[in-house]
């Protein structure tokens, strides 16, 4: 197969197929006397299953998976695959986990008249220290009041509300720089209500991520079963 013939079956741009060609994704093409490259069915095959897999876990991790799987054994081949399942998986479980603490900070809040707290109260509610909350002010993610002229944190029942979705959204694998921009578009009364419908985004995301997994595994186990001259499934 010429590099226009694999470009088209696998939808990627001749000069992509080159690229992933020198970074190792797919194997080395023989060169003809022309020097011409000619790929072969495997080629298409590696191609398809980088595609699944940057899907499922990202470009950067599907470039080094196939990479290695060339050289891996079959036992490490298979960890490797089943590694990326239970990434996913694992990802799923802390979304889900931060829903369910969602629901409790609704079910906390439902027909409560809250008054404001100090840092060492809202701390020792939500079962983490007082620099954290600290260090969340200081990002942005939960605004205190400055009362006294000693300038002693209060934090209202906004702020307080801002605090349970934070806690409840690390728990579901938030990092600092995506809980910024997600507490940014959240407002007052509807930030659980939002923070609950950007958590189901995300499932639906995961649900997405392990489709493309799954519709990658035949080819997978193509290119894994070639590397030690097992016949693979047929096309």
């Amino acid at each position: 197969m010429r590099t226009v013939d694999v470009a088209k079956e696998c939808g990627y741009s001749v000069q992509q197929v080159r690229d992933l060609e020198r970074l190792g994704v797919i194997p080395p093409a023989v060169r003809a006397d022309n020097g011409y490259r000619s790929y072969t069915p495997l080629h298409v095959r590696a191609l398809r299953a980088y595609r699944g897999l940057a899907a499922a876990a990202g470009p950067v991790e599907a470039r080094r998976l196939l990479a290695g799987l060339r050289t891996a054994t079959i036992t490490e081949a298979a960890s490797a695959i089943d590694e990326v399942h239970a990434g996913l998986a694992r990802e799923r479980a802390e979304v889900v986990r931060a829903q369910r603490a969602l629901e409790r900070v609704r079910a906390e809040e439902d027909g409560r008249d809250e008054d404001s707290m100090t840092i060492t109260q809202l701390a020792e509610a939500l079962g983490v220290r007082s620099s954290t909350l600290r260090f969340w002010e200081e990002e942005g993610l939960v605004r205190p009041e400055r009362v006294t002229t000693l300038r002693a944190r209060r934090y209202g029942p906004a702020a307080i509300r801002a605090a349970r979705v934070v806690v409840a959204l690390r728990a579901g694998g938030y990092g600092i720089p995506a809980l910024r921009e997600v507490m940014g578009s959240l407002d007052g009364l509807d930030g659980a209500a939002d923070a609950r419908r950007v958590l189901r985004g995300r499932l639906d995301q995961l649900a997405a991520r392990s489709v493309a997994l799954l519709r990658a595994g035949s080819d997978l186990a193509a290119v894994v079963d070639a590397t030690r001259g097992t016949p693979g499934p047929p096309e």
